[in-house]
């Protein structure tokens, strides 16, 4: 039987290009986000290679039964994409809403966290796997505003990091891909508790990464060779780079 791909936040940007690219790439995959009629509908567009999965990852204890639910011919998870997750607020963090980071560390440490623990232990038991970590370059260079979700983003990458020494000598992957601007999603919008106005200012005059691009990183990385390990992609449109360092000077 073909391969089968677990993608969390599934339902909408990256998570559903992701979804589309592998199921084109033979894979049956597991759709697993909290929209049911999203997931619906994508089942619709993809067919039985797509199997939707309610589920929230920051539910603990549905994500620590999550193995042994899945159905028969399901349970064998040969890719883990851990793309669930999101930014709230812009503003310093002084000023910043307690329960933003709260949500934030839930969904991008606590739940990438408990859905790796899930389903790694298959993946080394059958000496075969892959865990795809949606990083940011947030989680190398901070930014105002940034605080909690930079935060997130740096746990992300070394946590990718650290497992891939566990998991040394196994062959289990383990890749972080860490995309830069990027449109077409939800992303803005929801991090500016959906502001349409804000969120459409933070690509105006760009030309951002797609969701598709993202999904194609991915891709390149699963299909690469079972002895080849992409620790870290960093990508970012033509359009961004590092910034210099910040200096506040005074009067200014």
């Amino acid at each position: 039987m073909s391969r089968v791909a677990l993608v969390t936040g599934a339902s909408a940007g990256f998570g559903a290009a992701i979804a589309r690219r592998l199921v084109r790439d033979g894979y049956r995959v597991i759709a697993a986000a909290r929209r049911a009629e999203r997931l619906a509908a994508l089942h619709d567009e993809l067919g039985d290679a797509l199997l939707p999965l309610p589920l929230d990852v920051t539910d603990a204890a549905a994500v620590a039964a999550l193995p042994g639910s899945l159905p028969p011919g399901w349970r064998e998870v040969d890719v883990l994409v851990n793309n669930a997750g999101l930014a709230l607020g812009m503003e310093p963090a002084y000023q910043a809403r307690l329960d933003d980071w709260d949500r934030m560390v839930a969904a991008n440490v606590s739940g990438l966290m408990h859905m790796t623990r899930a389903l790694l232990p298959g993946m080394v038991e059958r000496n075969r796997g892959h865990v795809v970590n949606l990083g940011s370059p947030a989680g190398s260079y901070p930014y105002p505003g940034g605080h909690v979700y930079g935060a997130s983003k740096a746990f992300v990458r070394q946590f990718s990091l650290n497992l891939k020494a566990d998991l040394a000598g196994t062959g289990v992957r383990v890749t972080n891909v860490e995309p830069g601007l990027a449109g077409g999603t939800e992303f803005s919008l929801v991090r500016f508790h959906g502001d349409a106005d804000k969120a459409a200012q933070v690509y105006a005059g760009t030309q951002p990464l797609t969701a598709d691009d993202v999904a194609e990183a991915v891709a390149w990385a699963l299909g690469l060779p079972p002895h080849v390990n992409v620790n870290r992609i960093k990508l970012m449109p033509t359009c961004q780079g590092s910034g210099p360092f910040l200096v506040k000077r005074q009067g200014a």
